[in-house]
């Protein structure tokens, strides 16, 4: 019987708890879940104890020596990255250079030229061309609605316009409001959610932003600037179309529609039978509507990717492709996009063109 790969998650915030214990537990037996590491022995521990329900054999580690024990230990084939976004870079490269895959939470990063160091820093320590794997946890790319809606643009003819409609609710109550990392760089919670609303329009329209011009707002002052974008957008085919974010106290409303010359396509998110995910709906040109309801799914699927991406990687050795959803850069194109709709809305609505990775 083959040894299963042993992994170890740095990281012991809500999301962890709230998803990656209960996600990767869902695949337990695919790989060894061997420490938990967070920058406090309590929060580590807190962790650990959530997840020995699941791995028994799990670990605690802390700290810098904690860290050092997990740079250092040559068990680890692959590690999750799930820290605040000013810190994930530099811990991601530091478990690359010591040979370890790295599954790295969103966003890839927080600013342009730290995508620019990123990059260069892991071109050097690349053994072979995408090894070893440095992948970015952007589950929207996995949802199962936008692999189907993708599909189905494709079907709409002639790309006529894009429209994504973004009310993101952010109030005392949500568990990320407090958050003292997504509120300390520029940007701020229209950042960290929206690389979601982005990586879901790019993956249904299947081509790049390459301009944009944006106004941005701050109104509730309870939240870090700014709290609305309202965006005009280009894509490589052509195409126009707009993104319009609201981070808001009311209850989401979150919508991707492709407009074609045969048809439309629409992902919209909501609830059904108590289980929350994605409508997705075709209309087409005599009027009929198809709709498939797909429930959240995209943290299961990234990880399980990331599991078989790490076996299959350390099997074949060189020349082995990891799935490309997950890349480093694609992440990076998500934030790019993102980073030029704020530098437009700081320059009044000027033309921006979208750095290109």
């Amino acid at each position: 019987m083959a040894t299963l790969p042993q992994i170890a998650v740095l990281g012991a915030g809500i999301f962890v708890k709230t998803q990656y214990i209960p996600r990767l537990a869902e695949i337990s037996h695919l790989f060894c879940l061997k420490y938990i590491w967070s920058r406090s022995e309590e929060s580590s521990r807190g962790a650990v104890e959530i997840a020995k329900q699941h791995f028994p054999g799990v670990e605690c580690k802390w700290g810098d020596q904690g860290l050092n024990d997990i740079v250092q230990d040559s068990s680890l084939i692959g590690t999750a990255v799930v820290l605040a976004g000013q810190v994930q870079v530099d811990i991601s490269l530091k478990l690359l250079k010591a040979g370890k895959h790295v599954i790295q939470e969103k966003p890839a990063a927080t600013s342009i030229p730290e995508i620019e160091t990123a990059l260069a820093s892991y071109k050097s320590v690349c053994t072979n061309p995408g090894q070893p794997i440095w992948a970015v946890a952007e589950n929207y790319r996995f949802e199962p609605a936008f692999v189907e809606s993708k599909k189905l643009v494709a079907g709409v003819g002639d790309m006529m316009n894009v429209q994504v409609i973004i009310e993101g609710s952010m109030n005392s109550s949500n568990p990320y409001f407090s958050s003292s990392w997504r509120r300390n760089f520029e940007g701020g919670f229209i950042l960290d959610m929206g690389v979601h609303f982005i990586a879901g329009l790019r993956m249904m329209v299947g081509c790049e932003v390459t301009s944009v011009s944006a106004i941005t707002s701050h109104i509730d002052r309870s939240l870090p600037p700014p709290d609305i974008i309202s965006s005009n957008f280009k894509l490589e085919n052509g195409c126009s179309g707009v993104f319009v974010m609201v981070v808001s106290s009311s209850s989401p409303k979150i919508i991707w529609r492709v407009v074609g010359s045969k048809g439309t396509v629409q992902v919209e998110r909501g609830k059904v039978d108590g289980k929350h995910g994605y409508l997705v709906s075709l209309y087409s040109a005599d009027g009929q509507c198809k709709s498939t309801f797909h429930p959240f799914c995209g943290v299961h699927e990234e990880l399980k990717f990331f599991i078989h991406d790490i076996v299959q990687a350390n099997l074949k050795g060189n020349g082995y492709e990891a799935e490309p959803r997950s890349s480093f850069v694609e992440g990076a194109r998500d934030v790019a996009v993102l980073e030029a709709m704020l530098e437009s809305g700081s320059k009044g609505g000027t033309l921006v063109n979208v750095k290109k990775f």
